[in-house]
C-alpha cells in the first residue's frame, strides 16, 4: 500500500476553524487526522505542504519510521506548528493501518483496557449563581468531574488577574458546598496568573475544596511550577500545549502535575502520546486529554483513553449546559457517541469517524483571533 495524496481541510465548525486532513492509499483506504494548533491553521497547512513532498509513494503502515523521518527531516526539529502537522498525519495514518487490518485502534496501542471513557464538562457561565445552577444541573445528569471557568474568562479587552481572584474563589467555596464531596472540581485559569497570583488563588479556598486547578501559570519555565507546588497542595493539571515527550520531561520527572492534559493533535499523534502515557504510569500521573476540538480529536482521544491504564476524565464540550457546535453531524455522519458523561469506545475498523467530503468541500476557512488582552495599566497579558 502506498500513500497516493494528502488534503488539507481549514474549515469554520461552531465559532472556531478545524483543520482536517485525509491521507489516501492506492488501495482507496483513507485516514483521518486533525491539527490541534487552533488559530494559526494555515501555519500548519504550510507544514503539511512540505510533508507531502516526500510521503507520496510512501507505505503508511510504517506510521513509526515515518513518525521519526517527519521530526527528523529537517535541521530545525520540533515545536508545536510541526508537532501539529505531525500529529495530524500520525492519526491519519493509524487511521488507515486499523482500516486495513480490519481492527479498531485501539487494538493497535495493545487493546482495549475500559469499555467507557469517563468524561468531564465545563460549567461555562462565570462565577456567579447561573456558575452554581449549572454544576448542580451536570451533577443531576451524572457527571461526576466539573470543570468551572474564572471571573473574566470572556472578557474580549481586558483582565485583571487579581480582580478575577478576588471574584473567582468565594464561588469556588460556595460550589463545593453545593455538590458535597462526591464531584470532583476543578478551574481552568488558562494560564493568566503569575506564580505569586495563583497560589493567593489557592490559598483562599480551605484544602480540598478543588480537585484540580488547570494551567494557572505558563509551561516555559517548569521550575515555576515547582515553586508553586511548595505554595498550594491542590493538584496541578497541566500539559495541553506540549508538543513533545521532551516538553513533558521536566513536568514528569520533577513530580511537578497529577494530571497530564496531553493533547493527541499537539503531542505528535499516537505515536508520541503513547510513550508519554507510559512515562506518565511510571510517575503516577494520570491522563486527563485536552478535547476542543471536533470528533476527530474526540475519537483519537477515545482510543487513547482506551488503551492506557493511567487515566482520568477526557474533557468534553457537549453537556448538558454547553453546545459549542464542534461535533456537528452534518459534517461528521459517523462519530463517537456520548452516553450520559461517558464515551462509548468504538469497535469499528479504525478511529470510528467519518466527514462529509462533499460537505466539507463547500465550506470555508475564516481567519480569527482570541481576544487580545490587557491589563488596566495598558500591558498585554495572556489570554
Amino acid at each position: 500500500m502506498k500513500i497516493t495524496a494528502i488534503h488539507c481541510f481549514p474549515i469554520l465548525v461552531g465559532w472556531r476553524n478545524q483543520l482536517l486532513i485525509k491521507v489516501e492509499t492506492e488501495e482507496g483506504i483513507y485516514g483521518w487526522g486533525e491539527s490541534g494548533l487552533s488559530g494559526r491553521e494555515r501555519a500548519v497547512m504550510g507544514a503539511i505542504d512540505h510533508y507531502r513532498e516526500f510521503l507520496i509513494g510512501r507505505d503508511p503502515m510504517q506510521a513509526g519510521a515515518l513518525w521519526q523521518e517527519l521530526y527528523r527531516s529537517q535541521y530545525f526539529e520540533g515545536g508545536r506548528v510541526l508537532s501539529a502537522a505531525i500529529s495530524a498525519i500520525d492519526i491519519a495514518l493509524h487511521d488507515i493501518k486499523g482500516k486495513a487490518l480490519g481492527v479498531p485502534v485501539y487494538q493497535l496501542l495493545g487493546g482495549k483496557q475500559r469499555d467507557w471513557i469517563p468524561a468531564f464538562a465545563t460549567a461555562p457561565a462565570e462565577p456567579g449563581p447561573e456558575m452554581i445552577e449549572q454544576a448542580k444541573q451536570l451533577q443531576d445528569a451524572g457527571w461526576t468531574c466539573i470543570r468551572f471557568v474564572p471571573a473574566g474568562q470572556h472578557a474580549t479587552e481586558r483582565f485583571e488577574p487579581r480582580e478575577s481572584i478576588a471574584k473567582t474563589a468565594p464561588w469556588m467555596v460556595r460550589a463545593r458546598e453545593a455538590v458535597g464531596t462526591e464531584v470532583a472540581l476543578g478551574i481552568d485559569y488558562h494560564h493568566r496568573l503569575s506564580v505569586a497570583e495563583a497560589a493567593a488563588f489557592c490559598q483562599r479556598m480551605p484544602s480540598g475544596t478543588l480537585d484540580f486547578i488547570e494551567e494557572p501559570i505558563r509551561d516555559e519555565t517548569p521550575s515555576a511550577y515547582e515553586a508553586l507546588r511548595r505554595l498550594t497542595d491542590v493538584p496541578f493539571a497541566v500539559g495541553e500545549e506540549f508538543s513533545s515527550k521532551w516538553q513533558f520531561l521536566p513536568y514528569i520527572e520533577g513530580n511537578l502535575h497529577q494530571f497530564n492534559r496531553i493533547d493527541i493533535c499537539n503531542v505528535g499523534g499516537f505515536t508520541e502520546a503513547m510513550k508519554v502515557a507510559g512515562w506518565s504510569e511510571a510517575h503516577y500521573v494520570d491522563l486527563m486529554p485536552h478535547n476542543p476540538l471536533g470528533p476527530i480529536c474526540t475519537a483519537a482521544s477515545v482510543h487513547l483513553a482506551a488503551s492506557v491504564p493511567n487515566f482520568a476524565w477526557l474533557e468534553c464540550r457537549s453537556s448538558p449546559v454547553e453546545q459549542l457546535g464542534f461535533d456537528n453531524s452534518e459534517i461528521f455522519p459517523v462519530q463517537v457517541s456520548l452516553q450520559g458523561s461517558n464515551y462509548v469506545v468504538p469497535d469499528a475498523p479504525g478511529l470510528g469517524v467519518d466527514v462529509d467530503e462533499n460537505h466539507v468541500r463547500s465550506l470555508s476557512f475564516r481567519f480569527s483571533e482570541p481576544p487580545h488582552l490587557r491589563r488596566r495599566d495598558g500591558s498585554y497579558t495572556n489570554w
